[in-house]
């Protein structure tokens, strides 16, 4: 009798990358603030606009919590756009998956990521939007290695942080552009957001992506 052997393959080694040497926040709430507070500053139309947001453009909201930064973003890019709502905890995405069917959000779908990787279909998004959330990422440079793969040609990654210690729910400025840095993502423009401490920062691919092992950590940058 012929015995036929299955050649065993082994599953290749994950991509290998490096720790954050900063500290992470902790994620304490799925909202970052009352709507109606964040509404009196203006906040979501002056970032959208930062952004340049319009029309038949498609969106990533990735940690997007309840929805603020969805529904706006919504009837901004019209039935030609879309919007990609994302968050990692499953309770979070049911209660925001709810709110856009009962408000009739047809152009938004809502998913679950993983901490280290927002699961984007490749070469999908004008915008990918990271609201007061990139301070509560664990694995920066995985997540960031990621996330780079759903930016279109010329497309932009959008963060809105507070310029203040991680450990304070914030980011500094340079140290957002060092991790930025680390996956080829380069600043374009910068602003202050009217009434608060927070900032508005643009980074397109304008360098290759390196491989994962290749990626130099950053330093812990003072603030500013």
């Amino acid at each position: 009798m012929i015995l036929a052997l299955s050649a065993c393959r082994a599953e290749p080694a994950p991509p290998r990358f490096p720790e954050a040497r900063r500290l992470v926040a902790p994620i304490v709430s799925d909202s970052f603030s009352t709507e109606d507070a964040r509404d009196r500053l203006g906040e979501a139309e002056e970032v959208m606009a930062f952004a340049g947001i319009t029309a038949g453009m498609s969106v990533a909201d990735i940690g997007a919590g309840e929805g603020y930064y969805t529904v706006r973003l919504s009837p901004i890019v019209g039935p030609r756009g879309r919007v990609l709502a994302q968050d990692i905890i499953p309770g979070t995405r049911d209660r925001l998956a709810q709110r856009v069917q009962r408000d009739g959000l047809d152009n938004v779908s809502v998913r679950l990521g993983k901490p280290d990787d927002p699961r984007l279909p490749a070469a999908s998004f004008d915008r990918i939007f990271l609201v007061h959330m990139y301070h509560e990422v664990e694995r920066p440079y995985e997540f960031l290695w990621n996330l780079r793969a759903g930016l279109k040609p010329g497309a932009e990654v959008i963060v809105v942080d507070a310029d203040r210690p991680v450990e304070r729910h914030g980011m500094p400025p340079r140290q957002l552009i060092c991790e930025m840095s680390s996956v080829g993502l380069a600043p374009v423009r910068n602003t202050q957001l009217e009434g608060s401490g927070n900032y508005a920062a643009a980074f397109r691919a304008l360098r290759p992506r390196p491989a994962p092992e290749a990626i130099e950590p950053c330093p812990v940058t003072p603030r500013g």
